[in-house]
């Protein structure tokens, strides 16, 4: 794979997305406890947070996965990323939550990080529609 093909960047950020989630899936359910203590974050939201990332990996996957990246799925991954990054500013700042200093930068490092590849995702999806259609 080159990645001065749009095509195979965005099948790599869309696949980095399914296999970061994932890991967050894993690490979020085996460990939901121990970070909650750390961070000051209620257990059961670090809980239901790895249960809505599943079908989020699974969705960046199968736009991720196919010889061409699925492009409605790709816009639809990035489009959830973009709900996380609101979700991800607002709860803290809601007051439903009161998580200590680590924790708020914990939130604040997973937002950028899901900014990043939904930045990479964007770009590279843009990129992929200008080679692939007609000039006008």
């Amino acid at each position: 794979m080159e990645l001065t093909n749009p095509q195979d960047l965005l099948q790599r950020a869309l696949r980095a997305d399914a296999i970061g989630s994932a890991a967050s899936v894993v690490a979020l359910v085996a460990f939901a406890r121990p970070l909650a203590a750390l961070l000051e974050v209620p257990a059961e939201l670090l809980l239901a947070v790895g249960a809505l990332l599943v079908p989020f990996a699974a969705l960046a996957a199968a736009a991720a996965w196919p010889p061409q990246p699925r492009r409605a799925l790709a816009w639809a991954v990035i489009g959830l990323n973009g709900a996380w990054l609101a979700a991800s500013a607002w709860l803290p700042l809601s007051g439903r939550i009161a998580p200590n200093a680590l924790g708020v930068a914990v939130i604040a490092l997973q937002a950028l990080a899901v900014a990043g590849i939904a930045e990479l995702e964007w770009f590279a999806l843009r990129r992929a529609e200008r080679v692939t259609s007609p000039a006008r």
